[in-house]
């Protein structure tokens, strides 16, 4: 088997669909919300304060701060899925097109990108989070079965006289920059 999707076990009876391609010549699959998943907006109390206080110039405190950034931050919604692939090849997640113009949901740093070797790793056996941020004025309640966005499998050069790692993956999501 090349390249893949399957349902992690803690949502192996929660009847899941794999992601899949909507039209004969789309590059995405779609993913799925693995569950019932409420993304607060970013235009709360704490947030708004901030802009408020620099409008009239007043002087902020690191709690201040401190509160905003609580509120002005990526969840990561479940997918129940997790995707195999070549070593030399990788998962990007991107959005769907519709959804900043249609929900105001966005990825916050444009792409997520799977690793070969995130595939069945220990800490969560590989499952694919969409990191999501919402931007619009009310909450979303993203439902189970909703399509959240897309995954492009793609190959990857490396840079001549590499020096090969020789580390491996010991956790899940964000482990190899530890």
């Amino acid at each position: 088997m090349k390249r893949g999707f399957e349902i992690v076990s803690r949502y192996q009876n929660e009847n899941l669909t794999l992601p899949k391609r909507q039209t004969k010549h789309a590059a995405g699959y779609d993913f799925c919300a693995a569950e019932d998943f409420t993304l607060p907006s970013i235009w709360k109390l704490n947030f708004v304060k901030i802009f408020k206080a620099l409008r009239t110039k007043q002087e902020l405190t690191n709690e201040d701060y401190e509160d905003a950034s609580q509120v002005l931050k990526p969840y990561l919604v479940p997918t129940g899925i997790k995707a195999y692939m070549q070593v030399d090849e990788f998962l990007m997640l991107a959005n769907r097109s519709s959804a900043p113009l249609k929900r105001g949901l966005i990825l916050p740093n444009g792409v997520g990108i799977v690793d070969a070797d995130y595939y069945g790793n220990d800490a969560n056996e590989g499952e694919i989070f969409f990191q999501l941020v919402n931007f619009g004025v009310r909450d979303y309640t993203i439902k189970k079965g909703e399509r959240i966005g897309q995954g492009i499998f793609l190959p990857f050069l490396t840079a001549d006289d590499e020096e090969q790692p020789t580390q491996k993956r010991t956790g899940g999501f964000g482990s190899s920059g530890k």
